[in-house]
């Protein structure tokens, strides 16, 4: 007797677990890690994101904030998080410059990640203090070689995209320009806007008040295209140097191993949220455009963005670390 009691419990138990196991996903909350303090663009794009994407898929999404290592502790830990769908990852550009800044991660962005969709794509701007006798990028690259060593641009760090963008700057119109990095991009403005240095690439959100109110001067824009923000600045690459390209991407990931189903899922589910006219205008109010693809297109944009800025770092002597 006691034998079929136990036979009969173990029949129930397994149904139980083919019926957790049968539930559609997702069945639980879903944890989106992003990899930076609250306030910071990729929070708020990844709250305005969760916010979407709950509505949609009709579960709780938590944005649960990771920063620290130069954005590598929110990437290791979603690295090492069960492959189940339940805990995503927001990249940042961070993420493909890191592999060549760190001689040591404790996570690989291609091996240990599977790329669902980029989300959305931002600017930086290239921005002057008003006493400084340049209005165009071209007189400002001019002044540059007039005056080697002697002008100095502001970063939010070494090694942040900021830098790098500057970086890359320097290298293709063949100047000499002098870093200062800064423990974030508001002291960097300070300083910018005090006259405490000339230049710096800043991110357009940040920006784009003090360019209001012409306490900075604006050049130009670093992305591919002109944003309707401020469409009448050009491009650095129409401006002067064709082929200069920095775009301030985030973009959603899942462990490595996680289903295609699921994959598949959440990367129409991204693509129904940021064609959403309310998330674009939600955006274009934090200086981003929403953006939408296939797994396969995110997939070689990390790839292309790791390559171009392995290249930079090396170029730039930037210490590893």
């Amino acid at each position: 007797m006691r034998g079929k009691v136990i036979l009969a419990a173990g029949g129930l138990l397994g149904c139980f677990a083919l019926t957790a196991v049968a539930q559609p996903y997702p069945a639980k909350l879903v944890r989106l890690i992003a990899p930076s303090s609250p306030g910071s663009g990729v929070d708020i794009v990844a709250r305005f994101y969760a916010q979407k994407l709950a509505t949609q898929i009709k579960q709780q999404v938590v944005v649960e904030n990771r920063a620290g290592a130069g954005a590598n502790l929110g990437a290791e830990l979603a690295a090492k998080a069960p492959p189940d769908g339940y805990t995503l990852f927001m990249g940042t550009p961070a993420h493909t410059i890191n592999p060549s800044l760190y001689r040591r991660l404790n996570y690989d962005i291609v091996r240990d990640f599977a790329p669902i969709s980029q989300v959305s794509s931002g600017q930086y701007v290239a921005v002057t203090h008003p006493s400084l006798p340049v209005k165009t990028l071209p007189q400002l690259i001019a002044l540059a070689k007039a005056r080697p060593g002697q002008l100095n641009y502001g970063s939010a760090g070494s090694g942040n995209a900021t830098h790098l963008a500057g970086e890359l700057f320097r290298a293709m119109a063949n100047i000499d320009i002098v870093h200062v990095p800064y423990k974030g991009s508001g002291p960097a403005l300070v300083d910018l806007m005090g006259g405490q240095m000339q230049f710096m690439f800043s991110n357009l959100t940040a920006a784009l008040p003090h360019i209001k109110s012409a306490k900075l001067r604006a050049l130009a824009v670093t992305g591919a295209k002109r944003t309707p923000i401020v469409p009448e600045l050009p491009t650095v690459a129409e401006a002067a140097l064709p082929g200069y390209a920095v775009e301030s991407w985030f973009g959603l990931l899942a462990p490595a191993g996680t289903p295609q189903d699921i994959i598949t899922r959440l990367n129409a589910e991204t693509n129904s949220a940021m064609r959403a006219p309310e998330m674009k205008e939600r955006l274009a109010a934090e200086g981003a455009d929403p953006m939408a693809g296939s797994a396969a297109e995110f997939a070689a944009l990390l790839k292309t963005e790791i390559a171009k800025w392995a290249k930079v770092v090396k170029q730039s002597g930037i210490a590893q670390e």
